[in-house]
């Protein structure tokens, strides 16, 4: 039995937890969007320290042992002991760590980010490749601290995804490469889609102006609960459910890359605008696993922006916005155009069909790092032997290969891979909602609202109250199917190519 004094004790102690997060959060959005990049050593250091107040709130003894009694305490709701348990399960992979160690990996992760975007912007990988081994060093350091009998890279798969594991992602690419890299190929062969309409010159002032005016107003992303800024890669964060904050970035040469930016972008922030708000400062409303978040970014900017009826409801605007570069282009070249399978170097610019390629790659990689069967000495030779082998494309620098991502500067290894299974989950998800409700005529009227309506009453709101199998079950009925995608782009791309 919980007594009030303890249950006090705990509500406080969450609502710590979360003041920390939200200030975090905020110097993080801050940093990579706005802040002077000379006052990074002062910030990163207080942002370490920061994260040690936290961890020591998180790891706290007493804490533990009441968390462990109340995450089994039948007296206590269901909401409460599935959070315990999160937070029990989250302070016993951490509790292990040494606060200094932990506090001086913060530090490096926020130098390491610095060092990435030098790196980024010089086209070198030697100034970022030092940080990357010292954050490889710590992760397995770490990771050996908890003493389980997983691999390294198993638990990192699972910290991402909960039982989620290597012979299970296995599985799952092995099938994604025999019957995507076929398509692929098939389609390498017949004659391209022409889409060079939309590498014509976009100036971002305008892009931003369509942007700011037209879409955000049409995805629903209103100035009283979320803010869009721009930055090197776009990311979302969120303090809350009525503070969430999303950045873009305007390329001038390819007006597409910041129109499905922001509809993914967005995707994210309203899954966490829907949660429910009895859970907002709590971990049901932050622990939401990964996959399960990037399927509805993932959804959004694919079954959702890249459709007909998407367009026809949003490509006037976007026409009469840039009359000489698309005054000739219908919407149906439009939108085949904005689908077409190019094999390219970037993943955050490809294709649907491409993507999970660029996924696989990263996923092979990262293996390889924590088995010792590659050192980060041989990191971008293999990068780009993979993107040739998979993609058949030729590297040319740095800055498009090795240092494309910023999630290895962050220490975000394992996660990847949700980025393919969150794709999978979006097409069994929308394939639901398309057999309950019209999405097309939505989409059309400009209605997008009863989309997102319908997600948040069947996947949103319940934050991560339920495991990801558990909602997808809930959501379509069904359990986790991953031939829902594979077919999909199987019949999309075949049907699209006319093959």
């Amino acid at each position: 039995m919980i007594s009030q004094e303890e249950q006090k004790k705990y509500n406080d102690w969450v609502f710590q937890i979360s003041a920390y997060q939200m200030a975090l959060a905020l110097i993080s959005i801050d940093k990579m969007t706005v802040a002077p990049p000379a006052g990074g050593p002062y910030r990163d250091a207080r942002t370490a320290w920061l994260s040690g107040e936290k961890f020591s709130l998180e790891t706290d003894p007493e804490m533990f042992r009441l968390l462990a009694r109340m995450k089994d305490d039948p007296d206590l709701d269901g909401d409460t002991r599935r959070a315990a348990f999160l937070n029990w399960q989250k302070a016993a992979r951490t509790v292990c760590i040494p606060k200094d160690e932990f506090v001086a990996s913060e530090e490096l992760l926020n130098q390491a980010y610095d060092a990435w975007l030098r790196a980024k912007m010089a086209d070198d990988y030697s100034i970022f490749r030092p940080y990357l081994e010292k954050i490889i060093e710590n992760k397995k350091r770490f990771y050996g601290f908890r003493g389980s009998s997983a691999s390294i890279y198993d638990q990192m798969l699972d910290d991402n995804e909960p039982g989620m594991n290597e012979a299970k992602y296995d599985a799952f690419f092995a099938d994604v490469k025999a019957r995507l890299i076929p398509l692929i190929q098939r389609i390498s062969a017949v004659s391209p889609i022409d889409d060079s309409f939309l590498h014509r010159f976009y100036p971002a002032a305008q892009q931003k102006k369509f942007t700011n005016e037209h879409l955000l107003p049409y995805l629903r992303y209103t100035p009283d609960w979320g803010y869009q800024n721009e930055t090197e890669h776009p990311f979302t964060y969120w303090t809350c459910e009525d503070d969430c904050r999303t950045t873009t970035k305007y390329l001038e040469n390819s007006v597409t890359s910041s129109l499905f930016s922001t509809i993914h972008e967005v995707g994210h922030a309203t899954f966490e605008h829907n949660i429910d708000p009895k859970y907002d400062g709590t971990i049901l409303a932050e622990g939401v696993s990964a996959a399960m978040h990037e399927s509805q970014s993932r959804l959004c900017e694919n079954y959702l922006g890249r459709t007909t009826a998407f367009w026809e409801a949003n490509f006037p605007a976007l026409q009469k916005e840039f009359p000489e570069q698309l005054g000739g282009v219908t919407v149906q070249q439009f939108v085949r155009a904005s689908n077409a399978a190019v094999p390219g170097l970037l993943r955050t610019e490809a294709d649907e069909l491409t993507y999970p390629l660029h996924i696989v790659i990263r996923y092979e990689i990262e293996k390889d790092l924590f088995d010792g069967r590659i050192g980060t000495e041989d990191l971008e030779q293999v990068w780009n032997e993979k993107y040739r082998e998979y993609l058949g494309v030729e590297v040319p620098n740095s800055r498009d290969g090795i240092l494309q991502d910023v999630h290895w500067s962050e220490g975000s290894f394992g996660y990847f891979p949700t980025y393919a299974l969150g794709s999978a989950y979006a097409a069994q998800i929308v394939h639901k909602m398309r057999q309950d409700i019209d999405v097309d005529e939505a989409l059309r009227s400009s209605r997008y609202d009863i989309c997102m309506n319908w997600l948040k009453e069947n996947v949103h709101h319940y934050g991560c109250r339920y495991d990801a199998p558990e909602i997808i079950r809930r959501a379509t009925g069904e359990e986790f199917n991953w031939n829902y995608y594979l077919d999909d782009l199987e019949e999309k791309y075949t049907r699209l190519y006319q093959l």
